[in-house]
């Protein structure tokens, strides 16, 4: 695995969990650095951490907070 690619994964926690817990990732990334985006992908989906989990997360704790008010009220 080649240096910046190694920098890239010690620098984000959600990466270095990821390969932690997808070794075969250490394979792909050795015979070719510029799949890191790809495992980039993967990762984002694997934790939900997209643009749309992200708002679904926060229109869920909406809810949740209109429905104490309703309770509330």
């Amino acid at each position: 695995m080649d240096i910046p690619t190694q920098i890239k994964i010690q620098n984000n926690p959600y990466l270095y969990r990821y390969l932690r817990e997808h070794s075969s990732w250490y394979k792909n990334l050795n015979r070719n650095p510029n799949s890191i985006k790809q495992m980039e992908i993967e990762m984002r989906k694997a934790y939900q951490l997209n643009l749309s989990d992200r708002i679904d997360r926060f229109s869920q704790k909406i809810e949740m907070i209109r429905s104490f008010m309703d309770i509330l009220s």
